[in-house]
């Protein structure tokens, strides 16, 4: 079996970071919108349904964890991905709960007994 590289605090303390910046479902909203193109910041309201005011907050901690970039056109703001490899990390996530839920289903179909026929 490998051994696991070792990590300082330092280090730690920075993948740390980078999971808190992924905790949040309208991050992962905005990333998923964000994957196929730029869009403005009215777009990504529309698209999530969010406030403008809470899209944009999430979008300067995208913005600072260098996982978006941002270009300005006149008074529009437009995002794109800067990292995509952050879309391998979530495939690995969901399809790790893909397989998780089939055995929790599986585990469940064991568990349950045949109806009885009523009376």
């Amino acid at each position: 079996m490998q051994k696991r590289k070792s990590f300082d605090n330092k280090s730690l303390n920075l993948v740390a970071e980078r999971f808190r910046v992924l905790s949040d479902p309208l991050r992962l909203q905005l990333l998923h919108l964000l994957g196929d193109a730029e869009m403005s910041v009215g777009a990504l309201v529309e698209a999530s349904g969010a406030t403008q005011a809470n899209v944009s907050k999430h979008l300067q901690t995208l913005l600072r964890a260098g996982l978006v970039q941002r270009r300005k056109d006149g008074l529009q703001a437009f995002y794109r991905i800067a990292d995509p490899s952050i879309f391998t990390l979530c495939e690995l996530v969901c399809g790790r709960l893909s397989e998780q839920f089939q055995e929790d289903l599986s585990a469940i179909g064991t568990l349950r007994h045949p109806r009885r026929a009523s009376r």
